[in-house]
Formats: C-alpha cells, sequence, structure tokens
C-alpha cells in the first residue's frame, strides 16, 4: 500500500536507523534498548513541516530519543518529533 504523508507545521516524520548489536568488553551484546547511556538516535527523514528550516526530507538526523511519538503508516511504523528535538543534521 502506498501511502502519502507530509508533516505539517514545526514537526518532522523521521524513519529511525536501527543500530547494530553493540559488544562490550566482557563479551556481552547489547540490543539498543540496553544502551540507556546514549540520549540520541538517528533517523532518515521521510516529511518535514512547512515552518521546519534547515532540515529536508532525506536528510540524516540525531535526535532526542525521549521525543515524540510512533505512528503507523499501512505497513511501516514512523516516529514524529518537532524540529527542537533535532541536535544534529548530517
Amino acid at each position: 500500500m502506498c501511502v502519502t504523508m507530509k508533516a505539517i507545521g514545526k514537526y518532522i516524520i523521521i524513519n529511525e536507523i536501527k543500530e547494530d548489536l553493540k559488544k562490550t568488553e566482557g563479551g556481552l551484546l547489547l540490543a539498543e534498548s540496553h544502551r540507556e547511556d546514549i540520549r540520541y538516535r538517528t533517523a532518515t527523514v521521510k516529511s518535514t513541516g512547512t515552518h521546519v528550516e534547515g532540515i529536508n526530507e532525506g536528510d540524516t538526523i540525531w535526535y532526542d530519543r525521549h521525543a515524540g511519538h510512533n505512528v503507523e503508516i499501512g505497513d511501516d511504523i514512523y516516529s514524529v518529533i518537532q524540529e527542537r528535538d533535532v541536535i544534529i543534521v548530517l
């Protein structure tokens, strides 16, 4: 199913980039959910609202992991955050 989506205002629709498992010095594998020491996550921007500046569709960003909420569109799950939650644009 092909769904067209467009963020409005200062909102941004993103698709989180899943991190690979990380190995500790002791040999344990940690999933991203166990890496509580990392405050920020990376994502690909899918859509930006009309009032968002300096962030474009397709950009890779770093954002606060506590920001926004998830939405299910079609078979995919996206996150919706605000422009103020973005700390880095690559």
